[in-house]
This record gives structure tokens, C-alpha cells and sequence, in this order.
């Protein structure tokens, strides 16, 4: 009888086991574009100019309260210029739009699609305050597309997200490489760009 009873227990248990398997909790985030930036600061050996670019994604995949996946779009358009008085902020904010940098004729928009975040224990030289995370993804720019991973902070509650890093990028990987040259002297741009990414989310309805 006790044998007849287990082989029932077994066999009940294959119709009962997939109704009480849990299944990932899956949610999608949308990027709050009033409070996110890419914000920039390029320079040659005698000035340097800051400004930033708007952020945007509707597909920030959270699983099991875990980070797992998004792409980020930057629309070259938005590009902004801190610094310079307005008579002159049109005159770089053109140039730097032309074939010479992003070339927004044939590319007008950068692209990043997260692939990895991984947790972040040892500090990190240039990274941000209380970075926690590793960040690895794809960034397209100006047609060309390269792995980039830099050190970050992610604050993820159950309906909104915060990241912010802070890294450089090198223009030069992705083809942009007017006046990267040192032996132009004062007219050289260095290659590397100064990033300072910040980017809340919150979680989409239903």
C-alpha cells in the first residue's frame, strides 16, 4: 500500500510541479528624459569646451529585480555647449555636427545596448562616487560599433532606476579623427572625451 501511495505522489507530482514553478518576474523601464544626460567635455592643450547630448530608451529590461538589458539612443541633434557665449555656441555646435565629428547627415543618432552589468568591488580610478556595477554593452557611433565597459553606479528600485558614470572614450576607435593629430600643437584635439552619463528610469505600466 505504502508503494502504491508513492507512486501516486509521483505521478500527481508531474501535473502539480510546472503550476507552482515561479516564473522571472519580468519589467520594462522607460528613460525620464528631463533628468537624464550624456554630458561632454573635449579639449585641445590651451581650452576646453563642455556641453551634453539627451537620452533616450523605452527598453530598460529588469528580471528578478536584476538589471539584464536596454539600448540607449543619443540623438546627435541635441547636442548642447555650456561654455561658450551664444554669439559663438552656434558656430562650434555646426562644426562639430558636420563630416569633421558626427557627421549627422549620414549618422544621427549614437547607440548603446547593454550586454553585461556585472557587480563592481574594487575602486575604480575616474569612476564615479559609490560606483557598484561594471558596465559592458555595444556603442555605435558614426557608423562603427565597439565594446566599451566603464564602472558605475545603479540605484534600482521596484519602479524607477538611477545610473550615473563617469569615463572617457576614445573619439579616435570609432573614425573620428579630426585634428587628432599632437603634431598640429595648439590646433590638436586630444582624442579622449570626457563622459559623464546620467540616467533615471521608471517603470512602464502594465
Amino acid at each position: 500500500m505504502k508503494t502504491v501511495t508513492l507512486v501516486f505522489l509521483a505521478f500527481w507530482s508531474l501535473f502539480i510541479l510546472p503550476l507552482t514553478t515561479p516564473y522571472p518576474k519580468k519589467f520594462n523601464y522607460s528613460v525620464d528624459e528631463e533628468k537624464s544626460v550624456v554630458e561632454w567635455t573635449g579639449a585641445s592643450p590651451n581650452t576646453a569646451h563642455q556641453g551634453s547630448f539627451a537620452v533616450t530608451s523605452e527598453g530598460i529590461e529588469v528580471i528578478d529585480g536584476q538589471l539584464k538589458g536596454g539600448t540607449f539612443v543619443i540623438p546627435i541633434a541635441s547636442i548642447k555647449n555650456y561654455d561658450l557665449p551664444k554669439t559663438i555656441k552656434p558656430v562650434l555646435l555646426k562644426h562639430l555636427k558636420s563630416k569633421d565629428f558626427f557627421n549627422i547627415a549620414l549618422y544621427p543618432e549614437a547607440k548603446f545596448t547593454l550586454t553585461n552589468i556585472a557587480p563592481l568591488s574594487n575602486i575604480v580610478e575616474g569612476a564615479v562616487e559609490g560606483a557598484n556595477v561594471m558596465v559592458t554593452g555595444s556603442f555605435t557611433l558614426i557608423g562603427n560599433t565597439h565594446t566599451i565597459s566603464f564602472p558605475a553606479r545603479l540605484d534600482l528600485q521596484e519602479n524607477a532606476l538611477a545610473v550615473e558614470a563617469t569615463f572617457k572614450l576614445n573619439r579616435i576607435q570609432w573614425g573620428m579623427t579630426y585634428a587628432a593629430d599632437p603634431k598640429l600643437k595648439n590646433r590638436h584635439i586630444f582624442p579622449e572625451v570626457d563622459i559623464h552619463l546620467k540616467v533615471s528610469g521608471v517603470r512602464n505600466e502594465g
